[in-house]
């Protein structure tokens, strides 16, 4: 299993950096809050995902663990939402929730870079040491600020997604939009499915579905700002002004 522990989350980093990359270049040209936090938010996407693959690897590491439970089990999912969040809701509204996310951030940095750590618990319960879990953190209270960030994430993330499929679905238009949000809504969700298999003891269960979730909300993006008629343009330009 450790080549598989190893080379899925390295895939999984590779596709975020890209996206990544992609979304950036996006906001250099366009601008816009939600794409800033959707590159910012794929960025730490890449940072789990390459985390993961270091200690498959590698093997333990505490700046490493640190980074991982930060970036890919904390901050990813809300940082996602929070751009959802700028693209459908007041900006007043986003920016109250930006600094709320923000602060909570910071202080969700601090707790786990100075948190005391114990590999060994690594392979207690359902574990086997092979894959990173929060089980190696020790001091109390830190695991449980990953539910708040997840929720939030979650919630606005998958449930901004949903929203806009179905308003573009309701009003038959745009039916890449339809589509590409529901290809984001089914990636954002494809962590958790893993996470869930994981916790049963199915190895590498959690790093197939950040695999996934990376693809698909990948390509979910690029479907939604593709308009499907671009296809058409050579042959009929009259069709799309």
């Amino acid at each position: 299993m450790t080549v598989i522990n190893t080379l899925i989350p390295f895939i999984s980093a590779i596709i975020s950096f890209i996206f990544a990359f992609v979304i950036f270049k996006r906001y250099s040209q366009r601008r816009g809050p939600h794409l800033l936090l959707w590159g910012l938010g794929m960025l730490f996407y890449g940072i789990g995902g390459f985390c993961e693959g270091y200690f498959g690897a590698f093997g333990w590491n505490p700046l490493i663990f640190r980074m991982w439970y930060l970036f890919g089990a904390i901050l990813v999912a809300a940082w996602l939402g929070q751009g959802t969040v700028y693209l459908l809701a007041k900006r007043r509204t986003a920016n109250i929730l930006m600094v709320v996310l923000g602060v909570a951030s910071l202080y969700a940095a601090v707790r786990v870079f100075s948190a005391q750590l114990d590999p060994t618990l690594l392979t207690s319960s359902v574990h086997t040491g092979s894959e990173l879990s929060g089980h190696a953190i020790v001091t109390p209270g830190i695991r449980t600020l990953t539910p708040f960030f997840n929720i939030y994430g979650v919630v606005t993330l998958v449930g901004g997604a949903v929203y806009s499929a179905w308003i573009f679905y309701r009003k038959r238009v745009l039916l890449h939009r339809t589509i590409g949000n529901i290809l984001i809504a089914v990636g954002a969700l494809a962590p958790a499915f893993g996470g869930a298999f994981s916790r049963f003891g199915i190895p590498a269960a959690l790093y197939l579905g950040e695999l996934i979730g990376a693809t698909l909300i990948f390509i979910g993006f690029w479907r939604a700002t593709t308009p499907i008629e671009e296809k058409y343009k050579q042959t009929a330009p009259e069709i799309v002004n």
